[in-house]
């Protein structure tokens, strides 16, 4: 199977964790795209979605699926993403669609966090894939020096500005051992907006698509 035909795979099974009636946390990404196309055959049994970029937004409203603001719902029965790159205990690195700090807003009002992912996303420790990074444009050489202290050489995404109209910082070189820790302190440094660490708001189930079918992870 192709990459492309794993995330249509585990976008399709990621309907199961949908609660029938209610609004549905939707992520953004390639993968998160294959969810909204199956979440279409079903649009007529949900209330909705709540959308973690205008990206997404723009797919669901082409659908029908109506979409609400983050500000319209106090909670969410479920929330369903993509990742950069997940861990064994559920910690991800995302961002890779400049989406990061609207993903973690959404994520935030939900119960549940499902994961869906190809095979070649699950890693043993965090860090091959750049750390993206959100920052206010004046912090960005400020911040890429506090990451050389670490060890990592963070470069700015050339021609990107996420949807809150901030540059992305790219980090190179890390090895992330604590997920948790780190995504505390770089939260911490002036002019982060959110870093890429979803470590507090990691997944609770991964869908992981494989070539001999849907590999189910519970953390």
């Amino acid at each position: 199977m192709t990459q492309d035909e794993l995330k249509a795979l585990v976008g399709r099974a990621a309907l199961q964790h949908v609660v029938p009636g209610s609004v549905v946390g939707v992520g953004t990404g390639s993968t998160v795209n294959h969810f909204i196309d199956a979440l279409a055959t079903m649009k007529d049994r949900i209330a909705g979605a709540v959308s973690s970029s205008v990206a997404s937004t723009e797919r669901l409203r082409r659908y029908g699926i109506p979409v609400f603001d983050s500000q319209d719902v106090q909670g969410l029965p479920v929330y369903v993403d993509g990742a950069d790159e997940i861990d064994g205990r559920g910690h991800m690195i995302k961002g890779g669609g400049a989406a990061l700090t609207r993903e973690k807003i959404v994520a935030d009002l939900a119960e549940r966090f499902v994961c869906i992912a190809d095979e070649s996303k699950l890693v043993k420790t965090l860090g091959a894939y750049p750390l993206p990074v959100e920052v206010i444009a004046m912090a960005a050489a400020q911040v890429a020096r506090r990451f050389a202290e670490q060890g990592g050489s963070a470069t700015l995404r050339p021609g990107v500005l996420t949807d809150n109209g901030h540059p992305i910082l790219d980090v190179r070189g890390l090895v992330i051992a604590d997920p948790v820790a780190l995504e505390a302190e770089v939260n911490q440094w002036p002019g982060v907006v959110t870093v890429g660490i979803f470590a507090r708001h990691r997944a609770d189930v991964c869908l992981l698509g494989t070539p001999s079918g849907v590999r189910t992870i519970d953390f």
